[in-house]
């Protein structure tokens, strides 16, 4: 079925480009969500007519998506669920939980505006796209922890913590005072480099 996509949609085209798909794609998501419209001898005539209109439109919903985004971009979203001690939660985040707490932290962001490509199953630092408009995509963390204690430590860290609950208390204050040590000991030495590994680590305290 032939569509004129009136927005950019990914791995389809640009605003104007007339493209096939599937009928049920485009009955079941490009049309009803005014992505785009039957390619009829007629509707491409008004698009042409009124492509000024549609391309004024989507500037200015750009231009707030990303004044958003400036705001957004980076942002950490703390996510406490239930998980056993090698770090597996006892269920999953999945996009509308994400979507949810960016709006507790006063963001009007919808589940269908993240990309997740699978629920969340482990605690740690997951990084997750957002898509504010179909050229604005900006980058947040959930952050998935057994406990407000464990998700602080996973921000002051950037590592996932795994460790008995027992446990977890002790070991926050003993990361977070190895955390402002080093934070004392760059301030007293600027030129001092930090280097931290970009693989995941993990903590893992035994019983």
């Amino acid at each position: 079925m032939e569509v004129i996509l009136l927005e950019r949609v990914e791995k389809l085209g640009l605003m104007g480009d007339v493209v096939n798909v599937k009928p049920g794609y485009a009955r079941n998501y490009l049309l009803p969500k005014n992505k785009a419209i039957s390619a009829t001898a007629t509707n491409k005539e008004q698009f042409e007519n009124k492509r000024n209109e549609y391309e004024a439109t989507n500037l200015e919903t750009k231009n707030e998506a990303e004044n958003i985004g400036k705001k957004l971009d980076g942002n950490l979203v703390t996510m406490v669920r239930q998980a056993g001690e090698n770090g597996n939660l006892y269920g999953s985040v999945n996009a509308r939980d994400v979507a949810d707490g960016l709006v507790e932290i006063g963001f009007n962001v919808n589940r269908i505006q993240i990309s997740l490509e699978r629920p969340i199953k482990t605690v740690g630092l997951h990084p997750i796209k957002v898509a504010l408009h179909p050229e604005v995509v900006v980058t947040v963390t959930a952050n998935v922890a057994r406990s407000e204690d464990e998700a602080k430590l996973q921000e002051k860290t950037g590592e996932a913590i795994i460790a008995a609950e027992s446990e977890t208390e002790n070991l926050v204050t003993a990361v977070l005072a190895e955390a402002d040590a080093r934070e004392t000991m760059q301030k007293q030495n600027p030129q001092m480099i930090w280097k931290k590994s970009r693989k995941k680590r993990l903590i893992l305290i035994s019983r």
